[in-house]
């Protein structure tokens, strides 16, 4: 009985968003939003501002110890080379390297981000995922992106897939949680929506587009419901869930299309760093390379 009630609990919060669920809608709406208003964001001063929400990524078979140091310290490089500049938001790794981030890393505004509970297949025991998770908050991440159990989520095993969540967040000892919904996976925007809503409903501070590593990566319709999702859980429940988008985000013009979908649907207040991250590697030199008009790389 109790568990009918939980499952009825998400289906009631799923059949309650009046977020679009019509991905030719969609699709329009997302035209009209970037044919109006990304031209006008395309700016120095956003290209700077995106520069600051990128969490500048490695996640290779090939990481080591001594090559995530070499990568943190490029970030090192660029704080002392540019003072005045804003840096990065953070340096994402696989959970293992958590440690060595921290140990490298000199900048105190930013964060060590990790990736966690079996990334990027999200398949292992709960205990497993709970205790990477905890291992990297011990060895100093600030941050933890994991991937929704797409297995219960295609089951509609709601009860199932939001109890993960929530005991992983649990194990992140109040750092921050980012939700990986694998929206190349998800495909529609129907899926999309419900898989946002329960990720929020579950404790996520984030919800995140893609893993860039399986399915395809970020688009601009995912970005667009999973925003619209934000606006009416924030609106329901007074919460500002944060925004993630990740996977083939590699030039300037793709970021700041990004950044036009979140001023619009979202509001001013999500443009900062707290709430609005880019998963990349490549971004971070082209955004450089674009408000700077120079063609250095100093990441």
């Amino acid at each position: 009985m109790a568990e009918q009630v939980n499952q009825n609990k998400y289906l009631t919060a799923i059949n309650g968003s009046n977020v679009i669920e019509d991905d030719a809608k969609v699709k329009a709406e997302v035209a009209k939003i970037i044919e109006e208003h990304a031209a006008e964001n395309n700016t120095p001063e956003v290209q700077e501002f995106l520069l600051n929400t990128v969490d500048l990524t490695t996640l290779s078979t090939t990481d080591s110890e001594r090559s995530v140091a070499a990568f943190t310290q490029k970030v090192n490089d660029y704080w002392r080379n540019y003072p005045d500049r804003k840096n990065v938001a953070g340096v994402c790794v696989y959970s293992n390297f958590a440690q060595v981030v921290r140990a490298n890393l000199e900048v105190s505004d930013v964060d060590v981000v990790v990736c966690s509970a079996s990334f990027p297949a999200s398949q292992a025991h709960l205990e497993t995922k709970i205790a990477e998770t905890a291992l990297a908050v011990a060895d100093g991440a600030d941050e933890v992106d994991i991937v929704i159990n797409m297995g219960y989520f295609l089951d509609e095993a709601y009860e199932e897939l939001c109890d993960e969540i929530s005991e992983i967040k649990h194990a992140c000892h109040g750092k921050l949680l980012k939700v990986i919904l694998e929206t190349g996976c998800l495909e529609t925007a129907a899926n999309i929506k419900k898989a946002s809503i329960l990720a929020m409903y579950s404790g996520a501070d984030f919800i995140k587009t893609s893993t860039g590593k399986i399915y395809p990566g970020a688009s601009l319709e995912a970005a667009y419901v999973m925003c619209q999702c934000i606006k009416e859980y924030y609106e329901k429940h007074g919460i500002m869930v944060g925004f993630k988008a990740a996977g083939g985000i590699r030039s300037t013009e793709d970021a700041v299309k990004y950044y036009t979908i979140v001023k619009e649907v979202l509001g001013e207040k999500w443009l900062d760093n707290r709430y609005f991250r880019i998963g990349a590697s490549s971004l971070a030199n082209a955004l450089f390379q674009s408000f700077t008009g120079t063609d250095k790389k100093v990441f």
